[in-house]
């Protein structure tokens, strides 16, 4: 059994405080690289007045070096006018798009309605078909929201629904505020691996330490194979309006999976530089 592992440098820096040069990025992203993720969510094309952090994520694609890799590119887009810039990309293989249960965050995080944007997924799509790429679509606030909105397991599974009727093969469940319980991990993940078989279902925790165990077993032990994280627990969403509530620990949860005696693959030199390299960038 296979753990598909997707790094995300790029959640991690996109909050960080202060601007992190392009060259540092640079050098943190191509040691990632070499660890051996699956993918590697590595930037975005957003606006730069939003999330400055990200202004030079083409700069830093073009000193990427893919020659002796196997890890895939991920980047965020946040429009379709995003999307269309990352799609003239060869190196990035992915687009992933915030899809919010939440209208409130929708609104916040790309300035549309949950209607609206699933208007830009369905545009997303065709571009993506047309330009050999695959979108990834994030259901941000899946297992609940700050807001005092519905929600409920039906409103994920009907929106969740309808993104895969539109061809969209990989959702991933955010957990955007950390407000999961490991009920929830379990219960909404399994519901949605029994009911959308044609999908890849994955999960986006944000988690501190005392429960990260507890959701990411309940994720497993509902079948999901695909799991996000960041080096150091760094990490979450500037546009939430709430303190941040970290990633997982992608070194964490490789020593967890290990001890599962589950599949990866997994450079130890290069893990070490990585973090060596997170260290002196998230200090």
């Amino acid at each position: 059994m296979n753990i598909t592992l997707v790094e995300c440098p790029r959640d991690a820096m996109q909050g960080w405080p202060h601007i992190i040069p392009t060259a540092q990025k640079t050098a943190y992203l191509n040691a990632l690289l070499k660890v051996g993720f699956d993918t590697l969510d590595f930037g975005s094309f957003v606006s730069a007045r939003a999330i400055p952090q990200m202004a030079d994520t083409a700069e830093v694609l073009a000193g990427l070096d893919l020659g002796d890799t196997k890890t895939k590119l991920l980047a965020i887009v946040a429009n379709f006018r995003g999307a269309e810039e990352a799609a003239e990309y060869e190196a990035i293989s992915y687009l992933g798009f915030p899809f919010s249960i939440s209208e409130t965050f929708q609104l916040r995080n790309t300035n549309k309605t949950i209607e609206g944007s699933f208007g830009t997924v369905e545009e997303m799509q065709d571009l993506c078909a047309k330009r050999q790429k695959e979108l990834v679509v994030y259901l941000s606030m899946g297992f609940g929201n700050p807001y005092g909105e519905p929600w409920n397991e039906e409103i994920v599974y009907q929106w969740a629904a309808a993104l895969g009727k539109l061809g969209v093969r990989t959702l991933s469940l955010a957990d955007t505020v950390g407000l999961a319980t490991p009920e929830h991990v379990f219960s909404v993940t399994d519901f949605l691996i029994r009911e959308l078989p044609q999908c890849t279902i994955g999960v986006h925790l944000h988690s501190t330490a005392h429960n990260r165990k507890a959701k990411i077993d309940a994720a497993m032990q509902a079948g999901c194979r695909r799991f996000d994280g960041a080096l150091k627990g760094i990490g979450g969403c500037p546009m939430a309006g709430d303190a941040l509530v970290g990633n997982m620990d992608t070194e964490w949860m490789i020593g967890h999976f290990r001890q599962k005696h589950l599949g990866l693959t997994i450079d130890e030199g290069a893990l070490a530089e990585s973090l060596r390299l997170a260290g002196e960038i998230f200090n």
